[in-house]
């Protein structure tokens, strides 16, 4: 019985995405457009939007056009190069090392959002000392761009058909042809859901509230460290375990101690002043 066949007896949606999104002609350097790339190009897009707007209304910590471009790009580079390498150190070790070109193939996907974290916080801490700005302002604003890169590069692994979730019978379930005929939680939509969309729009909400330094910084890290801690739940843990945890969750508990301590180092701090 053919995977089709089975599928369609089972009521479940076959994976069957192309990850190119324009495939350019035979003899061009490049294969074409792929979905992964355009999926980073919307997040940094919002991003900026969302940056301009806030400079505009006097929210965000960047004095003009200038300041507001060298952010964009500090941030771009941080979330690319700390992405790839997070994803290398953390969990494609052995991979790494049996083929190192494979560092430089990011349209096949591979990005760590932990590292992506790292990436952005050197970048917040360059912004910072270089433009005289508080830390925990600028590090405010960039907790509060960052939801919209991981709602999309989010809905890439599902069009990749990568970090696919755990065998299940719901009916939502997808089969992934690369991972066999069995269903499959569609984790990567979960985590878009609960990583990306949700915290988006807390923070649309919450941002201009001008709200004590590391208020916004820390609440985000709490959303995305919960939503991602209970996704992994659903998703197949092909990168091991650390602990009796999924090596997702394992090195997610930092940002949620983080998150933690900047919420309640801000509520401290708000109580200070009122007294």
């Amino acid at each position: 019985m053919s995977l089709a066949v089975l599928a369609a007896r089972l009521a479940y949606w076959v994976h069957d995405l192309d990850p190119v999104a324009l495939r350019f002609p035979e003899g061009w350097p490049l294969r074409g457009v792929h979905w992964y790339g355009l999926a980073y190009a919307t997040g940094f897009l919002v991003a900026a939007v969302l940056l301009a707007r806030w400079r505009r209304r006097g929210l965000a910590p960047v004095r003009d056009a200038v300041d507001e471009s060298a952010l964009i790009t500090a941030i771009m580079l941080g979330v690319v190069l700390g992405g790839r390498l997070g994803h290398v150190v953390l969990y494609a070790r052995a991979e790494f090392l049996a083929d190192p070109a494979m560092v430089f193939r990011v349209w096949q996907g591979g990005m760590a959002s932990h590292g992506g974290f790292l990436g952005v916080l050197l970048a917040g801490l360059w912004f910072s000392r270089t433009r005289g700005v508080p830390f925990l302002a600028v590090g405010d604003l960039l907790c509060a761009l960052a939801p919209a890169g991981l709602l999309f590069g989010r809905l890439a692994n599902f069009v990749n058909a990568e970090l696919v979730g755990r065998a299940t019978t719901v009916q939502w379930a997808v089969v992934f042809p690369r991972e066999g005929a069995e269903p499959r939680h569609p984790s990567q939509l979960y985590e878009a859901l609960g990583e990306g969309l949700v915290p988006l729009l807390w923070m649309l909400w919450r941002y201009p509230k001008r709200l004590p330094p590391g208020q916004v910084a820390g609440e985000f890290l709490l959303l995305y460290s919960v939503a991602r801690f209970t996704c992994e739940s659903f998703r197949l843990p092909e990168d091991g375990h650390i602990l009796g945890l999924t090596a997702g969750q394992f090195w997610t508990l930092p940002l949620a101690l983080a998150g933690l301590g900047l919420v309640l180092r801000a509520r401290a701090g708000a109580k200070d002043v009122a007294r």
